[in-house]
């Protein structure tokens, strides 16, 4: 039961990414406009870029690899088409887990060098749950720049796309 769970709360997790990525595209270079202090990070391309590399260094952390430092990607199709093959590693992960797999502890560290460890199922909500906060804020970054970006809440996902 736990494993269809987070299965599809990964799904909803890629759709509302893309779903916003897609309205980032659509700003050409307002995606580089540095929107001020009060964000996590200054622009919405590298707001994006901070959720990719957080899911690539949660699912080294979880198959026990170092992660590889993140590019300085020069184009939004450039993290696009890493976003894709990490979006790929990342489904073959979550697909291949069981309720044993989701009850194993995972070690790591953090940035700072502080070890900690958890069991799995929780670290793989935390990542779901740390880009919907990034999400929040891209959406208002949007809104700043554009206008108001879709709906990217896990109800729309569930009545538009699962249908129940």
């Amino acid at each position: 039961m736990v494993t269809t769970v987070i299965r599809e709360l990964y799904d909803y997790h890629r759709w509302a990414n893309r779903r916003l990525f897609e309205v980032g595209v659509g700003l050409g270079d307002a995606v580089t406009r540095d929107m001020g202090t009060h964000w996590s990070v200054p622009t919405v391309k590298s707001m994006f870029a901070h959720l990719y590399s957080a899911d690539a260094i949660w699912l080294a952390r979880w198959t026990a690899t170092s992660p590889s430092p993140t590019p300085d990607f020069a184009t939004m199709a450039d993290l696009r088409a890493r976003w894709d093959l990490l979006e790929t590693e990342q489904r073959a992960f979550v697909e291949g887990l069981d309720e044993t797999a989701l009850a194993r502890p995972v070690t790591y560290k953090n940035a700072s060098g502080e070890q900690f460890a958890a069991p799995l199922a929780p670290l793989l909500q935390h990542v779901v749950n740390h880009a919907t906060h990034h999400r929040s804020e891209l959406a208002t970054m949007i809104t700043l720049i554009k206008g108001s970006p879709p709906d990217t809440g896990i109800a729309t996902y569930r009545t538009t796309v699962v249908k129940g």
